[in-house]
């Protein structure tokens, strides 16, 4: 028999489980322990906090009855899934099992259908962290998250969402964080490096096998709708154009959607845009109108007339005196 639960049905139960649930921190403060609820099976979830905001999830149960858990539209963080035993099949045919692993990006989860198979024993854990906390496991040189990255922080707009091929290396870590045969401060210690390690195995098997990740997902219409109104107002500010962080909070974006969404739209970065935007004015300029190089740079933003130079040059190949004096560009690059 197939059981259909709304989130709001699944959350229920698991506050009434989470009220029932009796536990003892003593020894380890940073981890909580939650029976499944009797209405779906038998079992239990153990919760640890291996860093600040990284919480470490490791499930042993079985489910009675066979659940479609209809999940919505929502915002979700980053995680990384894996399983020694039993399967969770999403409604697009994607897969967690033993041998396939999952990511789930930060971003908009778009309405899915997760079927939970009854009568299978299933152990595995999921490591759940919010979008920022990845720099600081994956930092670039600068600190920040490396651009291979990416992928696994969209915003506001469609998570990415992967079933990576499962090897031994993750299999034997996953086991061995399972059995963590330590208890207290050694417990957490332990857990930190090897979650640390489970995290990098799986994004090494992604990384190095780019025809595992999907092609960008499709930006969401009101995404598309935000990015155009970006541009519009960075034509209309050539002289003086917000910064990236302030057009993207004036069009409701992050800075990294509005970012990666210009990429994707335009094929340059917002930056590369707006200098392409005022070069190719600077051009029209010199080229219509009786005015002097100065106030060519001055009208589209440029306060030292040698930034503007170099600029015009880079990407037409001549000069902005060469240009005024109707020499033709020889690029545009």
């Amino acid at each position: 028999m197939t059981i259909t639960v709304t989130e709001a049905e699944w959350e229920e139960q698991w506050e009434e489980s989470w009220e029932q649930t009796v536990y003892n921190p003593t020894h380890e403060p940073f981890t909580e322990i939650c029976q499944m609820p009797k209405a779906f099976g038998r079992g239990t979830y153990e919760y640890i906090e291996v860093y600040p905001e990284v919480w470490l999830c490791i499930l042993h149960h079985t489910y009675r009855d066979e659940i479609l858990l209809k999940l919505p539209e929502v915002v979700h963080p980053v995680e990384f899934g894996f399983m020694l035993a039993g399967q969770y099949i999403d409604g697009d045919g994607g897969t967690l099992s033993t041998n396939n692993t999952v990511i789930s990006g930060n971003g908009i989860q778009q309405q899915l259908d997760c079927k939970l198979c009854a009568n299978e024993m299933s152990m595995g854990l999921f490591v759940t962290l919010p979008p920022e906390r990845l720099a600081t496991f994956f930092p670039d040189p600068s600190g920040q998250l490396p651009v291979e990255l990416d992928f696994l922080v969209k915003g506001d707009d469609w998570q990415t969402l992967i079933y990576p091929k499962s090897n031994p290396a993750i299999q034997r870590t996953v086991q061995e964080i399972i059995t963590c045969p330590y208890q207290g401060f050694k417990k957490r210690l332990f857990l930190q490096n090897k979650v640390h390690d489970l995290i990098t195995l799986q994004l090494l098997s992604v990384l190095r096998d780019p025809g595992s990740l999907p092609p960008p997902t499709r930006l969401k219409s009101s995404t598309i709708a935000s990015i155009y109104d970006a541009k519009a107002q960075l034509l209309g500010n050539l002289e003086q154009p917000p910064s990236s962080l302030e057009l993207a909070n004036q069009v409701g974006l992050s800075d990294r959607t509005l970012r990666r969404g210009f990429q994707e739209l335009f094929g340059t970065t917002v930056f590369g845009y707006l200098t392409q935007q005022r070069m190719e004015q600077a051009e029209r300029l010199l080229r219509e109108c009786q005015v002097t190089v100065a106030e060519v740079a001055n009208r589209v933003g440029y306060a030292n007339p040698s930034h503007f130079g170099a600029a015009f040059k880079r990407q037409f190949g001549i000069t902005p005196q060469a240009c005024l004096s109707g020499k033709k560009a020889v690029s545009r690059g």
